[in-house]
């Protein structure tokens, strides 16, 4: 392939609505470039950027796709991330390696949930940001409305680069305001006479944004009046870089009505990896800002790992500094590990184009990579660099996961860390004290597609549950108890005898054993025992099945044979002491309670009040954040499993929250009644 500096780079990320057109905008992109000879379709299942087999079958986006292809000289590497929030990760991903994020919305459509995920999850970012509205030939079609929606709901003001020339069925092209001209049918047309003054005047809003992003451009602005098109155009630039212009545009991909216009717009006023080749990067430890030079320090990251059957290992990554070439020996700090670079490719979504190096500011695709991972950095050997953290969704969603059958225990493991290379996101635990592997996730559709990917690519029928809530029993009052351990077989027999004060402890305070034997009562050789035989049972607790916490125990009594007793003996009394304890004061069931902090549109408030306090949640409080009222409560982590498609369902899908670990707390008592009569008919 063709060789491109660093300006004639430019790398785009299409996020933004579900359903929105994402998918056959790089479709048409790709076949207008001529880089595909046919213009595949989602309902048919023939798109280059969507053909994983649950893609094809759910005919939407659900991994990201990335493509290349070469306009009016300039490489243009495009990334169509889904739309659905449960896929954020590659949303985040897709933002990492490019210099624009295209937020891609309908025409004829309400402002949806999932553009408004993508706006909010990238509002703090700096970053170039532009506007597609596609659909402009759907009936209901409205620009202005759909740029209206943006404003009143985000922190982005979208300013037309491209006004549309009609709409629905009367949709055929765009005036492009810079230029001054419009285009009908992919050709240079004579602007509407009923359109000269809305061109006029969004001229004259353009200029002036443009001209108070650059000192130099907005005193020529106030002594001549106006800027020619070639300043508007390289101050343009500047402003969208600086995230003080978010450029708009119109497109009708199904009538493939004004692509070209908005390809070109991309390699015109879109920045190249040259003037944003600031980053923020780790060296030596500290975070500071790195250079990026084609000639420089290298320096890339792998954004993403896939492996499918019709593509293999694949690793895509993005180069901000240096140059990888193949045969080349690479650090990966993230994983203290070496990796040799093998092929490379360019890459146009379910296809490769071999490259012998990938430059600054260039996409591509590595094979087999035995140490990086998604979201790690290549680097030379001792360099003290590497790529800024990432950081992804926290888990909201939870389901245990085990093998149907008993011969695929050994498999599942490793077929789950192949699926987690592909989406950081995602997380699997053993929980120690519940005995289950547990998948954790940003929503149920992101849990439910690696399901379904563990039994068409790896052939692992598993089972998902809802996860066992790591319960935990403690003392409801004090006792002082003895309990004699007496067994006599023939022989040698067992003997021992404790004597306890127990008492609960403040929460978090964990266990404290007292020793308080004096003169001999106990031979110290035997007080380990008693000491062990205590932590064992704590482990196992005694109503529930579940560990004990927050007590103290002090021996302070006891008596022994010189025969009989034996460390075993001594654990065995200590074992029923403690029971005996439990029946005499009483056991409370702790649970956990986790912080939860709700962000919801105003108009959701009181449904989603009234359904936390039925979920014996605790409001702690309220707080205005732009247009959305944030919730903060306790909420029990029983509650929370099945919590993220309540709360979607209660707000059409725009309400979402994070949740972490705050403290146990006592059960309620027909809860724990419930709890305990469960676990003992487990137990039989």
């Amino acid at each position: 392939m063709k060789k491109y500096d660093m300006n004639k780079i430019r790398n785009i990320a299409l996020v933004g609505a579900c359903g929105s057109g994402k998918t056959s905008l790089a479709e048409q992109m790709l076949f207008d470039a001529k880089a595909i000879n046919r213009v595949g379709s989602v309902d048919s299942g023939n798109t280059v950027m969507d053909f994983n087999e649950e893609e094809i079958e759910k005919k939407m986006s659900l991994t990201l796709g990335v493509a290349n292809f070469d306009w009016n000289n300039h490489s243009v590497n495009v990334m169509d991330a889904p739309g659905l929030a449960d896929f954020a990760s590659d949303q985040i991903s897709a933002s990492i390696a490019a210099e624009t994020l295209i937020f891609v919305t309908s025409a004829a459509s309400e402002y949806e949930a999932t553009l408004e995920h993508s706006l909010e999850l990238f509002q703090d970012k700096k970053q170039a940001k532009a506007v597609l509205v596609n659909r402009m030939d759907n009936e209901g079609a409205d620009f202005n409305k759909a740029l209206q929606l943006i404003r009143e709901n985000s922190n982005i003001n979208p300013v037309p680069l491209h006004i549309p020339i009609g709409s629905e069925h009367k949709f055929e092209g765009v005036v492009d305001v810079i230029k001054n001209k419009a285009y009908i049918d992919g050709k240079e047309a004579e602007i509407p006479e009923n359109m000269a003054s809305l061109v006029e005047e969004s001229r004259l809003e353009l200029m002036e944004a443009v001209a108070e992003s650059d000192d130099a451009l907005l005193e020529k602005y106030f002594e001549a009046g106006e800027l020619t098109n070639e300043e508007i155009s390289k101050g343009l630039t500047k402003a969208i870089i600086a995230g003080s212009f978010v450029p708009a545009f119109a497109t009708s991909v199904s009538e493939n009505i004004a692509i070209k216009e908005f390809m070109n717009a991309i390699v015109e006023y879109l920045p190249a990896p040259a003037q944003m080749n600031k980053i923020r990067a780790i060296v030596a430890g500290e975070e500071k800002e790195f250079i990026c030079k084609e000639d420089g320090e290298l320096l890339a990251f792998v954004f993403k790992s896939v492996s499918d059957p019709n593509v293999g290992d694949l690793s895509y990554v993005r180069v901000f500094s240096g140059s990888l070439k193949s045969g080349m020996d690479v650090f990966v700090p993230e994983k203290e590990g070496k990796d040799r670079i093998g092929s490379m490719y360019y890459i146009r979504g379910k296809n490769r184009i071999e490259a012998d190096e990938l430059k600054a500011g260039e996409i591509g695709g590595l094979v087999k990579m035995k140490t990086a991972r998604s979201l790690c950095s290549l680097v030379k050997q001792n360099s003290n660099i590497k790529y800024v953290n990432v950081e992804m969704p926290k888990p909201v969603y939870w389901q245990s996961i085990k093998a149907a059958n008993q011969s695929d225990e050994d498999k599942i493991s490793t077929a789950l860390a192949k699926l987690l290379d592909e989406d950081p996101s995602i997380h699997a635990d053993m929980n120690p004290e519940t005995g289950e592997n547990v998948i954790s996730g940003v929503g149920e559709q992101q849990i439910n597609m690696l399901h379904k990917k563990l039994k068409s690519r790896f052939k692992i029928d598993a089972n998902l549950d809802t996860p066992k809530v790591p319960y935990k029993e403690t003392l409801k009052g004090k006792a002082d108890v003895s309990y004699r351990h007496k067994k006599q077989t023939g022989g040698k027999g067992q003997f021992a005898e404790v004597y306890f004060r127990c008492a609960p402890k403040e929460r978090g305070a964990g266990f404290e054993f007292i020793n308080s034997i004096v003169g001999g009562a106990i031979p110290s050789k035997f007080i380990p025992a008693i000491e062990k035989g205590l932590n064992e049972i704590l482990q196992q607790g005694i109503i529930s099945g579940n560990p004990i916490v927050d007590i103290s125990v002090e021996c302070y009594d006891g008596s022994f044979h010189e025969v009989d007793s034996s460390e075993m003996a001594f654990k065995i009394a200590s074992w029923q002491a403690l029971k005996k304890a439990f029946a005499e004061a009483g056991a409370i069931l702790l649970e956990p309670i986790h912080k939860a902090k709700i962000i919801i549109p105003d108009e959701y408030m009181g449904d989603v009040m009234g359904d936390v306090s039925t979920r014996r949640g605790k409001i702690l409080g309220m707080e205005q954040k732009g247009k959305k009222q944030i919730l903060n409560a306790l909420m029990p982590l029983s509650e929370l499993f099945k919590y993220y498609p309540a709360l979607k369902s209660l707000t059409q899908g725009r309400g979402k929250f994070e949740q972490e670990f705050d403290h146990y707390e006592k059960v309620p008592d027909e809860i724990a009644e419930k709890v305990i009569a469960a676990a003992n008919n487990d137990n039989g």
